[in-house]
């Protein structure tokens, strides 16, 4: 066993323990007395309150009822845990209004050093919506919708849910069984199967009133979900072969329903095909907008000639006004 490994399984043995002898910890791990010292040393100089008992049958115990730590961090992987942890801002996850406390409690494990590589690491990294005048880990500026953290947690015991959302100027309530939570384009999109309708259903979470355990009393397996999506998959009819320009403008937006699938290993090209319904006009608006953002750097294998219309008409205003 390696030393690292060794001592996190010692600290977890004394975190079980109100009281240890050098003895028992080198009958425990097959160790010697020397390594046994040594290795209690090291868990000391982490900082840990050991008090050591004097006489003929002392030992150690953990000073204020506290607690070892079960896991210790190389440099590399604190800063790893920091920095993904700068990544996440702006992102409008759940469970970060402890944010402020998660990152004083990561800075309280470290020693001075740590600290100040932190801090440096902090002020010349910067992602993407990070304010470049206010780079601080502490911002509470993205906390997500307040929906979110109940759905989270009705989800982790159930997935049959009554979702009520506000649509224009109506609310509905749909009974679905969630397949997934999508985080996309900074907003959260629920996923999932209507039992009523019997379809795929994607609701924004920005648009979900209220959301509530769904009582059914015939249950849906997800291969009979799946099995049952799989037949009312519509025909492809929208082909584009994309370039890196057109790539990069994917990534920064692109509608939930659309995936693309690299073709070669630099992921510089990239092909997508999908299907469209050109007789809903929203759906037909926003394709036409997409497809525009999406750049020159990209090729029509196949359209709707709806859709082709509506890009050359946008385009003919477009140099009409030049």
């Amino acid at each position: 066993m390696k030393k690292v490994e060794r001592i996190n399984v010692i600290t977890r043995y004394i975190n079980n323990r109100a009281h240890f002898t050098i003895s028992e910890i080198m009958q425990e791990f097959n160790i010697s007395r020397s390594t046994a010292i040594r290795d209690i040393r090291e868990i000391e100089s982490m900082g840990m309150p050991l008090v050591a008992e004097v006489g003929r049958d002392g030992g150690y115990f953990v000073m204020n009822n506290s607690l070892l730590p079960t896991v210790r961090f190389t440099d590399n992987e604190i800063k790893a845990l920091f920095i993904a942890f700068m990544a996440t801002r702006n992102q409008q996850l759940p469970y970060l209004k402890s944010r402020q406390s998660l990152a004083e409690k990561l800075l309280g494990l470290i020693s001075e050093n740590q600290q100040d590589d932190l801090v440096h690491l902090n002020q010349i990294l910067l992602f993407e919506g990070t304010n470049p005048h206010n780079p601080d880990l502490l911002d509470l500026s993205d906390l997500p919708h307040p929906t979110l953290e109940k759905l989270i947690q009705i989800l982790l015991l159930e997935n049959d849910l009554l979702v009520t959302v506000q649509e224009e100027k109506e609310t509905k309530s749909y009974p679905i069984v969630l397949l997934h939570l999508h985080h996309q384009n900074g907003h959260w999109i629920i996923e999932g199967y209507d039992l009523e309708e019997e379809k795929r259903r994607i609701v924004s979470v920005d648009n979900v009133t209220h959301v509530e355990v769904y009582p059914t009393k015939k249950r849906l397996s997800p291969k009979k979900i799946i099995e049952q999506l799989s037949t009312q998959e519509e025909v492809i009819n929208l082909v584009l072969e994309l370039g890196p320009k057109a790539i990069t403008q994917f990534k920064k937006y692109h509608p939930l329903k659309f995936t693309i699938a690299y073709t070669n290993p630099y992921q510089t090209t990239a092909v997508l095909k999908t299907y469209m319904n050109v007789h809903n006009p929203e759906e037909l608006t926003e394709i036409t907008n997409w497809l525009l953002f999406l750049g020159e750097d990209l090729k029509v294998k196949e359209i709707p000639e709806e859709v082709l219309n509506a890009v050359q008409e946008r385009l003919s205003l477009y140099q009409m006004k030049q």
